[in-house]
């Protein structure tokens, strides 16, 4: 037991206190079935004596979760004590976990007692506990800004009182990962009895350290970490289950120590937790970030995709997340635009990679990240099986309430030729159709004409797809671009190159 870290899920209570963040029992539930598939060791259900809804939320979890123990927060008071009590009685393996703020800054100005008094408090409370359960937690509230020779005191007594855990709480986020390492090893050198009660810490987020901190208490001898998934909890949060359980698992080397979780649950776990209570997930959160195995940068995408460990320090599965996300955009690279070319089903030849990457490029510069579709959209110009006679090299529209739409188009032919003209028509894409048909002497007829967006957001692509006929033929044409007018310009002309090559290929 020595090297396995007990990890203690607060997400139901120090969790669900942050604002907006409140929970039914059912939800409660909920969460608390997927962190027993997680595999926590304790599930702190809630305090129960906060709220009617709070009591019947422990209640429920402690009637219908059975493997973890299940436990209720408790003030130093006999009501908070007795309510947990009660709320717990139906559970299998049940903790109450009981605390007094210990600081001067808290027994001063909020509690306005003294030190004996809350010496007596703490003892108290944790023999009253011990009525209901073995397993009592005892916290002394704001440890991190407690003077030291109190602190240890403070331990001592609660731990002759019966207390199982004590827990030693970063409550404002205040201390430094040098600094809480060093208090927790004091804690070992010097409470005479600290060998018959596990140490565990509770870090708040304040200054972003939660983690750090934590990490530093498990390299000093604490045996427990209390965390929340997804970092959530009162102003800037907790210690997020996810980054100290990777962050053991993967630094095994540094630590030496084990947990329970299974972490290919985690993902799982993050987005309930961020559905029932609506706080979306940033991107860039690490371990469960829609960003955390996202890879854009064209050096970044080359190395992962030659060796995977040169980029990432952990196999996405491992967190249930899936696999690595190489996310094509301006800065990526013609390996990965390869590669993913290749996985949906694209088979390209030197010289239409070469044009397709330079097309891509330039897509990328206008859109953040461009989608499969995008690809596809893009990619299925280059391989058509008919050579074009003519590219469309620059266009300019002129168009507006009260004005007579114009267009001005330029056309290169296959031998080198450049074409320019003007038209005017009954719209832009009218104008741009009637400028190409003049220069390419074409004369057909537009059969159907369909826009759509090929992916979501306001710098989606638009895909164009026409039919022309002529002379008994019905040619179709398609592309896309976030220019509307671009792509419905490309589309006509790629009909018309495949109607003149049927022409030239009877002749």
């Amino acid at each position: 037991m020595k090297d396995r870290v007990i990890i203690f899920d607060t997400t139901l209570r120090d969790g669900e206190q942050c604002p907006g963040a409140s929970l039914n029992p059912l939800q409660k539930l909920e969460v608390a079935r997927q962190l027993d598939r997680l595999g926590v060791d304790v599930i702190e259900a809630g305090f129960a004596v906060s709220s009617p809804g709070d009591f019947e939320g422990v209640k429920l979890i402690a009637g219908q979760v059975k493997r973890p123990v299940i436990a209720s927060l408790a003030r130093s008071v006999p009501k908070d004590i007795e309510a947990a009590g009660r709320a717990l009685k139906p559970a299998k393996r049940r903790r109450i976990h009981t605390f007094v703020a210990t600081s001067e800054i808290h027994m001063k100005h909020k509690l306005r007692k003294a030190e004996d008094e809350i010496l007596r408090l703490a003892a108290a409370a944790v023999k009253l506990a011990r009525r209901f359960t073995d397993d009592v937690e005892f916290s002394p509230e704001d440890a991190a800004r407690t003077r030291p020779e109190f602190l240890f005191r403070v331990l001592e007594a609660v731990i002759d009182a019966g207390a199982t855990t004590v827990n030693i709480p970063d409550t404002v986020g205040w201390a430094i990962p040098s600094q809480f390492g060093e208090l927790i090893r004091a804690i070992r050198e010097n409470v005479p009895n600290i060998d018959r009660a596990v140490i565990s810490v509770h870090c708040h987020n304040d200054l972003g350290l939660s983690t750090a901190n934590s990490l530093a208490a498990v390299a000093n001898g604490a045996r427990q970490v209390e965390c929340t998934v997804n970092g959530i909890g009162e102003r800037a949060g907790n210690a997020s289950l996810e980054e100290v359980v990777m962050g053991l698992t993967v630094r095994k080397d540094l630590f030496g120590v084990t947990t329970a979780i299974r972490t290919e649950e985690i993902c799982r776990a993050s987005r309930l937790v961020s559905k029932l209570t609506g706080f979306l997930v940033q991107p860039n959160k690490a371990i469960v970030g829609g960003n955390a195995f996202a890879h854009e940068s064209g050096i970044h995408q080359d190395g992962v995709l030659k060796f995977r460990k040169t980029y990432e320090i952990m196999h996405p599965r491992d967190v249930g997340y899936g696999e690595s996300k190489l996310v094509l955009g301006k800065h990526s690279g013609r390996h990965a635009f390869l590669e993913r070319l290749k996985a949906l089903g694209f088979r390209v030849s030197e010289r239409q990679l070469v044009s397709a990457f330079e097309r891509f490029k330039a897509l990328a510069d206008r859109k953040k990240e461009v989608f499969d579709d995008d690809l596809a959209a893009l990619v299925e110009d280059e391989i058509s099986e008919v050579p074009p006679r003519y590219l469309l090299e620059y266009l300019h529209v002129v168009s507006g309430t009260g004005v007579v739409p114009s267009a001005t188009v330029r056309l290169k032919t296959s031998e080198g030729k450049i074409l320019e003209d003007s038209a005017s028509g009954d719209g832009p894409v009218d104008a741009c159709y009637n400028a190409m048909d003049r220069l390419t002497g074409f004369k057909g007829k537009l059969a159907d004409y369909i826009i759509q967006s090929v992916t979501s957001g306001k710098d989606a692509m638009g895909e164009v797809t026409v039919k022309v006929a002529s002379q008994g033929r019905v040619e179709h044409g398609r592309a896309a671009s976030t220019d509307i007018i671009e792509a419905s310009s490309k589309a006509y002309l790629n009909a018309v190159n495949r109607l003149l090559h049927g022409v030239k290929r009877r002749g």
